[in-house]
């Protein structure tokens, strides 16, 4: 059953427990809970905790005193991901149904020794927006028994969607409506492409869930209807249109902010500890610096074509 878009905007902030907050993190937070409040918004925190190895309770608790710290306040409970691996599982089973997905066992490694084997001959493998090059979909064409076969050996795998196929069951042009700036300053109605990731993972024998499958379905049961977000995230935006068109999930609008750049030029990771929120804390920085350093003001306006 299609999901009802709720009336009341929604917007979250939703980080990872891996490690301490930074300014990135900082700008996306406060942005997202300043949208809300100046639309008459609701404000959600999620706990993207799904990969158990990285994920920590101390983490977790220092997001939210980073976060209180800020000044911001949220609505309760929080969604843990961790809590919902039965969803995500139900949603692979639906595309494995339709046959869009398929299990693949290549390494690492052995991708690598394609890829290298291919560029030999002095034509460039495909790589994703993020540079990584395409999964070969070695195992896209064997036939459903030998696929089944293949998963059911208990060793390492993944489930990938075959993109393609995923495009042509959809069968009509994906776009989305984007509220903020993309790389090139694209705004309104931007053309997506999940074709340009090729078949990217959805689980792994070791994850039951990838970011892709799990973000969509999160928005979607929390009624999100504004995802604000860094604009590295832009691009995947594609496979995300994917993903709620073909299991029915409402289509929020999105905005992309500008990242956080560390002196390098680089986007800012959880490994700057002169970033860290509570670095900063300690140095005797207050809440109103942060807003000052990250410009939170300005870009907390909330454009036009949103309040549509």
């Amino acid at each position: 059953m299609p999901i009802e878009r709720p009336e009341q905007p929604v917007f979250r902030f939703a980080p990872s427990p891996n490690g301490r907050l930074h300014l990135g993190h900082a700008l996306s937070a406060i942005v997202n809970h300043d949208m809300a409040a100046a639309m008459g918004g609701r404000f959600l925190v999620r706990i993207e905790d799904i990969d158990r190895t990285r994920c920590r309770p101390e983490f977790e608790r220092a997001i939210f005193e980073d976060l209180t710290w800020l000044g911001l306040a949220w609505e309760e409970p929080i969604r843990r991901q961790s809590d919902h691996l039965d969803l995500y599982a139900a949603a692979l089973e639906r595309l494995k149904e339709m046959g869009l997905v398929y299990p693949s066992v290549m390494s690492r490694g052995e991708i690598k020794a394609m890829v290298a084997a291919a560029e030999v001959t002095g034509e460039p493998w495909p790589r994703d927006p993020d540079g990584s090059p395409l999964y070969p979909g070695r195992e896209r064409e064997l036939s459903q028994a030998a696929q089944a076969e293949l998963s059911a050996t208990g060793g390492a795998h993944a489930w990938r969607i075959d993109v393609a196929k995923a495009v042509a069951r959809v069968g009509e042009s994906l776009t989305w409506r984007e509220t903020g700036a993309g790389p090139s300053g694209e705004s309104e109605l931007i053309a997506a492409d999940p074709t340009v990731w090729g078949d990217v993972t959805l689980s792994r024998s070791d994850a039951p869930s990838s970011y892709h499958l799990s973000v969509v379905i999160d928005d979607a049961l929390q009624g999100v209807t504004h995802v604000v977000r860094g604009r590295d995230l832009y691009h995947a935006t594609s496979i995300h249109r994917l993903l709620q068109r073909l299991l029915d999930l409402p289509e929020p609008v999105y905005h992309h902010h500008r990242l956080v750049l560390g002196p390098d030029g680089r986007k800012l990771s959880k490994s700057n500890g002169d970033t860290g929120i509570a670095a900063l804390r300690a140095a005797g920085h207050e809440p109103a610096d942060i807003r000052a350093m990250l410009l939170c003001p300005e870009e907390s306006k909330i454009p036009e074509n949103a309040r549509r």
